[in-house]
Order: C-alpha cells, then sequence, then structure tokens
C-alpha cells in the first residue's frame, strides 16, 4: 500500500512539473510571434482570444485533426519515434531543474551531467526523421542539424567546466546557491554570452536554423511530417529552447535568486524569479530570431570550432589560474 502511495505521489509530482511546460511551451510561441510581428511593425496574432492569447491552441488542434501522411518508401517505424524521442527527451530533461531550494523533481548530484547529456541525445530525433523520411531534403538538414549539435556542445561543455570550478559541484542547487552573493554572470560575463549563442545553434534557431533553411531545404528533416508528428517536432523544439533559456538562468543568472535580497524585491516567491528570468533569454531568442539573418553553413562552423571552442579553453585556464591564485577554489 505504501509503494503505491509513492507511486501515485510521483506521477503527481511528474504530472505537476510537466502540465506548466507544456502550456508554457502553447505560451512562448504566441509570446514569440508577437515579438517578431513587433519588430516588423505589424499586428501578429490577435484575433483567437483576448490579444491572441489562444492562437497557438487553435493552431494544435488545427494539427491534431489533421490527416497524418507517411510516405510509401520510408522506413514507417523509425518515421514514426522520431518525433516521440524529440519530444520526450525535450521533457524528460525538466526533472532536475531547480525552481527554488525545495522544489525540484530529482535532485540529483550530477544534475549538470544528466542536463547535457538529455540535450546530446536530441541530435538523434532529427536524423531519425530526416534518415528514415527516405527524401533528400530531410537527410541534407539532418547531416546539417548532427554536424551543427555536435559542433556547439563541445563548447557547451567547456563553458559548463568553467562554472563547475566556481562552484566545485555538479548539483543545480548548489551552483545556484553558490550563486548568493554574486552571480556567475558578472565574472564568467564573456562564457555567457558563448554559451547564449551556442544555444541559439543547439536549438537549431536563427541565425543557426540551417537544418531547416525554407529557401534551400524546403522544411528540411520536417519536411515529409504533417500533422501531430509535424508538432511533436515543434514542442519538441520550444521545450528545447526553453530548456536552454533555464540552463542559463541557473549557471550564469543566480537561477531562483532574488537580484536584490531587500524590501520589496523578497515578496516574489523564489520560482518567479526563474521563470522571470527564463522569460527574459527567451526575448532575447526572439528578438534575434527577428533581427539577425542566417548564417552561411561554413561561417557557423567556423565561429564553433576557430573561435569559440579555442576562446573557451583559454578561458578556461584563465579561470583556473585565477581561483588557485587567490586560493578560491571551492573546497580550499
Amino acid at each position: 500500500m505504501v509503494e503505491l502511495f509513492i507511486f501515485f505521489e510521483q506521477i503527481y509530482r511528474i504530472l505537476f512539473l510537466l502540465i506548466p511546460v507544456l502550456v508554457s511551451v502553447a505560451m512562448i510561441v504566441w509570446l514569440d510571434r508577437r515579438v517578431w510581428a513587433f519588430v516588423q511593425k505589424r499586428r501578429g496574432p490577435n484575433v483567437v482570444g483576448p490579444f491572441g492569447l489562444f492562437q497557438t491552441l487553435a493552431d494544435a488542434l488545427k494539427y491534431i485533426f489533421k490527416e497524418i501522411i507517411i510516405p510509401a518508401s520510408s522506413n514507417k517505424v523509425i518515421f514514426i519515434l522520431a518525433p516521440i524521442v524529440t519530444m520526450t527527451l525535450a521533457l524528460i530533461a525538466w526533472a532536475v531543474i531547480p525552481f527554488s531550494e525545495t522544489f525540484v523533481l530529482a535532485d540529483i548530484n550530477v544534475g549538470i551531467l544528466y542536463l547535457f547529456a538529455v540535450s546530446s541525445l536530441g541530435v538523434y530525433g532529427i536524423i531519425m526523421g530526416g534518415w528514415a523520411s527516405n527524401s533528400k531534403y530531410p537527410f541534407l538538414g539532418a547531416i546539417r542539424s548532427a554536424a551543427q549539435m555536435v559542433s556547439y556542445e563541445v563548447s557547451i561543455g567547456v563553458i559548463i567546466i568553467n562554472v563547475l570550478l566556481c562552484v566545485g559541484s555538479l548539483n543545480l542547487s548548489d551552483i545556484v546557491l553558490a550563486q548568493k552573493d554574486l552571480w556567475f554572470v558578472i565574472p564568467l560575463f564573456p562564457m555567457f554570452i558563448i554559451f547564449f549563442i551556442s544555444a541559439l545553434a543547439e536549438t537549431n534557431r536563427p541565425p543557426f536554423d540551417l537544418p531547416e533553411a525554407e529557401a534551400e531545404l524546403v522544411a528540411g528533416y520536417q519536411t515529409e511530417y504533417s500533422g501531430m508528428m509535424y508538432a511533436m517536432f515543434w514542442l519538441g523544439e520550444y521545450a528545447n529552447i526553453l530548456l536552454m533559456c533555464a540552463m542559463g538562468s541557473i549557471l550564469f543568472l543566480g537561477g531562483w535568486l532574488s537580484p536584490i535580497d531587500l524590501f520589496p524585491f523578497n515578496v516574489i516567491p523564489a520560482p518567479i524569479w526563474l521563470i522571470l528570468k527564463i522569460l527574459f533569454l527567451f526575448i532575447l531568442f526572439a528578438l534575434i530570431k527577428a533581427i539577425v539573418p542566417r548564417y552561411r553553413y561554413d561561417q557557423l562552423m567556423k565561429l564553433g570550432w576557430k573561435i569559440f571552442l579555442p576562446f573557451s579553453l583559454i578561458y578556461v585556464v584563465l579561470t583556473a589560474s585565477f581561483l588557485m591564485y587567490f586560493d578560491l577554489l571551492p573546497g580550499n
């Protein structure tokens, strides 16, 4: 009986986390379109519901009732599994995100490694979809995505080492608590900028949306998908974007910590601070989508391997040297 109670308690906690994440995905799609419209001086979605808030819901209903077409020459099993893998990996990563000191689904000691591992696996859903479609454009998009995501994961991994040197722990809650006196965005500002740009490439966002470049590849790895299967790719993509914003907030912006511990700022609950920081980073994502033109593929690879990676490695050496010289390494 006790085991059954624990089981249902865990299911409740999982749903308590996943449902708000899915609702947030729907809302940020609306926000993304509104920001893009604002930059281009047009209205954006404003008809379905107040201020167009239900436009994403209307789009979701449209995808649900659309016919799912599976190409006759495709590998049908892998074709169907690809969007499921993409969406599942995007959602399970949220298990280790701490919204406050006590509100985290799985407070594991290697949370940052778990996040890095799950986000790295996301490329498999895209490769599976591109290859299983048995079509040139999806296959080219999948190859581009694999090269792009692997390239920028290397830089993100080196950037995370800078943070871990300052904290001495892989636990995400410890990383947040280590920023009580000083957010890491100040001493590690260059790393924050590189992390943010690498997150754009990791999530295939403009100006690095080359795996689905409509001018060259129609829709890239999503070309042969329709209906709810296409929507699952779309949900996974935006859930990954939110996850990267959450990682940036936790690693550099103090997570749930308030910027000022004095009244009246401390009356705002801790999870709200994290949500506000995620929202701030997402608005930057949306602005860049509307402002910055798409990179060429050779420029994308050059930026990752010849600029970001060497600079990140040099910064790791500088960070470690500074901490050792001033005897600031954690545990000393």
